[in-house]
């Protein structure tokens, strides 16, 4: 727990330099500033997640990783420090000791959990692998041909890998997904103030789902799954948007600004990557008011972000958005095989859809769809059921807008519509509650939630949401508890929980030492490098920076 919140300390410093950094580079004349500290926080995600994946391309992320991210940021202090200096100040007159209390504890509490906990399955399978080749290589061409699961390239391993601090020489930390939880425990907490509780806002009644969700990964989020990652950054995005919506924000440039962090969520985990049609707002604006520089400018950072995902994606696959290959332009000695990416493709699917067996790949949706809601519990069955009613009444606000001509509901209907599609592309394709969870209880949020707030001046709106609230915190704090109660232990208040470790079986290759498990397809992170299965000779060269190839071309 002590080293997790000491590695925090250090993100906060890292992402809070870079992030101000960021915008006001991006601001320019504008001198543009955040309405919250967080947002200058998850701005130098983005940029430090960019960071890590660029640097991966040329060199292994660790010691010299992180001393160049350190003179960066002594730059960035350097040419900033008036402003830094004056937004500091403004935070400090602002700050009460009861929200120092509340931060503290929530740190605190966040802490232990990104301590402790369960290790997810995939994490043991390829998750803490995937990493480690990044904290010891950085990108490996053809590294999928020894398992396909390591080209299933998320920019939350790169991140992950940044501030793991391996390079230390002691265990290999993985507490990214506990920051973002703990950061988003921040903006949640915003909701609960006296004029905000009178009078909710759609922000605060999605405030209320992320909290629903961080009490769900509690006890999981000490795993560096892409999943929590994306979630967790969706969650920000729709809260922040809805934020502007509500303050009538006329300025393109937060907009904007988010609209590159939904860049990030792509690069993160693929089926978050419709969150972009958020892009129309910004673009509107801009084109509205003729800002072709600025135009420019914000295509030019959103190549720049994406670009080091899909540079890494084509050296570990040969694929540019592995495993879909509807997109073929290269032709790699190391390319994994097409019929491969494919299978591997349809396995997700499948998988999403609640079974193991490819060969169910084809089934009709009349077919798998009634299997798979009844393997749903039933809170995410109401939720699912709410989700369809509301892509009804979100199609009945549509045409009521157009033809009462409302353009005062432009903004809502953009921002639902995205996660209405968001939800259905999920729900049409891998429907594994992970990969989606945020758009199937948002949509019914935002939708039901807005036509609530629309009638409810004609009833006792703080009563009615003072219920949901505290009918919501009863039943998850209540189950929360009895969780925390059973795995409670002083363990690990020092260190975090290392990575599942798995017994293998050792053989050379080119003389280097390639692990594959005793039982099971797992390895872990200590022996490496390791694939469920043995390898052939699959070297590209004679070592391992040249990478591997397929079978086909030996």
């Amino acid at each position: 727990m002590l080293s997790v919140i000491l590695i925090w300390f250090y993100m906060l410093f890292t992402c809070y330099v870079t992030g101000f950094a960021c915008i006001r580079l991006i601001s320019g004349k504008m001198a543009y500033r955040a309405k919250k500290e967080t947002s200058y926080l998850y701005a130098g995600i983005g940029v430090v997640t960019v960071y890590a994946q660029l640097f991966s391309i040329f060199w292994k992320v660790g010691f010299a990783a992180n001393m160049i991210l350190l003179l960066i940021c002594i730059l960035c202090i350097w040419v900033f420090r008036k402003d830094m200096l004056e937004n500091l100040n403004t935070f400090r007159l602002t700050i009460t000791p009861a929200k120092v209390m509340i931060w503290i504890l929530l740190l605190l509490v966040f802490a232990y959990g990104t301590s402790t906990g369960i290790i997810h399955y995939d994490t043991g399978l390829y998750h803490a692998q995937s990493i480690r080749w990044i904290e010891e290589y950085g990108v490996v061409p053809g590294l999928g041909n020894l398992h396909s699961r390591l080209a299933y390239n998320s920019a939350a391993f790169a991140l992950s890998a940044l501030y793991s601090m391996a390079f230390l020489g002691g265990q290999s930390y993985h507490c990214c997904a506990g920051f973002l939880a703990f950061l988003l425990a921040l903006v949640c907490m915003e909701a609960f103030n006296k004029e905000r509780i009178r009078k909710p806002l759609l922000s605060d009644l999605a405030r209320i789902i992320g909290i629903y969700y961080l009490l769900i990964i509690f006890d999981e989020m000490v795993s560096p799954a892409s999943d929590y990652f994306m979630v967790l950054l969706v969650f920000f995005i729709v809260i922040r948007w809805l934020e502007l919506v509500e303050r009538k924000e006329t300025c393109y440039l937060p907009y904007g600004l988010l609209c590159l962090l939904c860049v990030v969520v792509l690069t993160v985990k693929l089926s978050g990557a419709l969150i972009l049609l958020l892009v129309l707002k910004p673009a509107v604006m801009m084109i509205r008011e003729k800002r072709t520089k600025e135009i420019i400018r914000f295509l030019g950072l959103g190549i720049f972000t994406v670009a080091p995902f899909l540079i890494r994606n084509v050296i570990l696959s040969g694929w540019l958005i592995y495993p879909f290959t509807f997109i073929d332009l290269f032709s790699f000695d190391f390319k994994i095989p097409k019929g491969m990416a494919d299978y591997d493709a349809r396995e997700i699917q499948v998988w999403g859809r609640g079974f193991s067996d490819v060969g169910r790949y084809d089934d009709p949706l009349l077919k798998w769809l009634p299997e798979w809601i009844g393997n749903l519990d039933g809170t995410n069955k109401i939720f699912l059921a709410m989700a369809i009613g509301g892509t009804y009444l979100l199609f009945m606000f549509l045409v009521y807008a157009l033809v009462k001509r409302r353009r005062d509901m432009a903004d809502f209907l953009h921002l639902a519509g995205t996660i209405a599609v968001c939800f259905w592309f999920w729900f049409l394709s891998a429907p594994l509650l992970r990969y989606g969870c945020v758009f199937l209880w948002l949509l019914p949020v935002l939708v039901w939630g807005y036509l609530y707030l629309k009638i409810s001046p004609h009833l006792d709106r703080f009563r009615i949401f003072a219920f949901l609230v505290i009918l919501l915190a009863v039943y998850k704090l209540g189950i929360f508890g009895m969780e925390l109660k059973v795995g409670a232990t002083s363990q690990y208040l020092i260190n975090q929980k290392d990575y599942e470790n798995f017994e293998t079986v050792s053989y050379e290759l080119h003389g280097y030492t390639f692990y594959y498990p005793k039982e099971g397809d797992r390895t872990g992170y200590q022996d490496f490098p390791a694939a469920p299965l043995k390898a052939g000779d699959i070297f590209r060269g004679k070592t391992i920076e040249e990478g591997f190839k397929d079978v086909a071309h030996q």
